[in-house]
């Protein structure tokens, strides 16, 4: 079950986020975040009125996804980054494609006209690019070794998809 998060889901949303920091490199952090830290987080994203969601299954978080602005500039407003991250136990089960696909449906609701991806250690992460080539997104960039993480120089990976409220988005 794809549904919003809420306050309740923090702890499980950070225990998720903790093992991608520690053992992976799709996220450019080195000290997992505590719930304080990640409740402000979740806070911010509701703030700018952009989706925050859960995927649950038998009762428990199993991943998580949200939007927030791609840049604070104001030429920026109609551009929004998502993020993604699944219980390491819950890949390759079709609960990313859900999550994301969910996300992508609620921000084309809304104004924006473009989703980015920032993929870290791009092509290396083969899951997270074969999900978002899935779901509509181009590759449009690479940073190359911007980042060091676990003993090695990483890249980033940007992708891009038009989401469909471009039209919207245009008129403003």
């Amino acid at each position: 079950m794809i549904r919003d998060a809420c306050a309740t889901d923090i702890a499980a949303i950070a225990e998720i986020y903790a093992w991608h920091v520690l053992h992976g490199c799709a996220s450019f952090e080195e000290t997992p975040p505590d719930e304080a830290e990640m409740q402000a987080r979740f806070l911010k994203v509701r703030t700018h009125e952009l989706p925050y969601l859960v995927a649950e299954q038998a009762g428990r978080i199993i991943g998580f996804s949200y939007a927030s602005p791609y840049r604070p500039r104001p030429a920026y407003r109609y551009s929004v980054e998502e993020s993604i991250y699944l219980a390491h136990e819950a890949t390759g089960r079709g609960i990313g494609s859900a999550l994301l696909a969910a996300l992508i449906a609620r921000c084309e609701q809304g104004p924006w006209r473009q989703m980015l991806a920032v993929i870290g250690n791009g092509e290396q992460n083969p899951g997270s690019l074969k999900l978002h080539l899935r779901l509509g997104f181009r590759q449009v960039g690479i940073l190359k070794e911007v980042g060091f993480k676990h003993g090695a120089w990483r890249d980033t990976l940007i992708m891009q998809r038009a989401l469909a409220s471009a039209a919207q988005a245009a008129e403003a």
